[in-house]
Formats: C-alpha cells, structure tokens, sequence
C-alpha cells in the first residue's frame, strides 16, 4: 500500500509539471498523461477488484489520461490506443514481474499505446487533408 501512495504522488507531481510546461497535443504530454493514469487507475482498481479490477483500471486510467491530454481531433484514437495498451501491459507485466511488473507494464503500455493512437490520427488527417487539397477540379 506504501508503494501504491509514493505512486500515486508521483503521478501527480508529474501530471502537474506536464501541463505547465507542455504544448497541447504533443505527442510526448499524451503518452506522459495515459501512463499516469493507467498507473493510477491500476492501482484504484486492485484495491477494489484485485486482479481484473487492476486490468480494467489500467485500461480505464490509460484511456482517460490519453484523452484529456488530446486534441479533440486525435481524442478518440489516443483514448483507444491508450486503454489497449494499458490493459495488455498491466497483464504481460504482471505475469512477468509480479505486482511491480504489472505497474511498470501498464505505465509503459498505455504511454506506447497512446502515442501510437495520436500518431495515426494525424497522420489520418494529414492525408486526407492532402487528398481533399490536391484533387480539386479548377477551370482554367
């Protein structure tokens, strides 16, 4: 319970320095954020689920944290990418390192999972914006 307060405190400072210093939508305060929050959400959910409880908790957290730190364009990717990933990291850290491991898998997979989600949902609307942009019929 002492590691999950330290924990928790740490996540907090960090997300307070984050949206201080960073600039909307980067990429990095998006991965930074999703992995606060799967973190804290892992830790919530085991004192109230235990095991699933964690895993939808790192889910949950990851998402949140992902989407509050999004752009509303790139919102709905990153909030996917970072629940996925922090789902799958707290269960492939769990049975690979234990309590500890299942924290560090969640953190990692939810910032990796978020960063991938914004990443694809601008590099959707750069396309389709260059699409849109170079096809248009002109009359000369």
């Amino acid at each position: 319970m002492k590691l999950n307060a330290i924990l928790l405190s740490t996540a907090l400072a960090a997300t307070s320095m984050f949206t201080v210093s960073a600039h909307a939508d980067s990429t990095t305060r998006v991965a930074a954020a999703s992995a606060l929050g799967s973190v804290a959400g892992t830790a919530i959910g085991k004192n109230m689920g235990g095991t699933t409880g964690a895993t939808i908790g790192a889910a949950l957290g990851g998402a949140g944290g992902a989407a509050v730190a999004s752009d509303k364009r790139n919102r709905t990717e990153s909030a996917i990418g970072g629940a996925i990933g922090g789902g799958a990291g707290y269960t492939v850290g769990k049975s690979m390192g234990g309590t500890n491991g299942g924290y560090v898998g969640s953190a990692l997979g939810a910032a990796g999972g978020a960063a991938l989600g914004n990443k694809i949902s601008k590099d959707k609307a750069s396309t389709s914006y260059n699409k849109k942009h170079y096809k248009k019929k002109r009359r000369h």
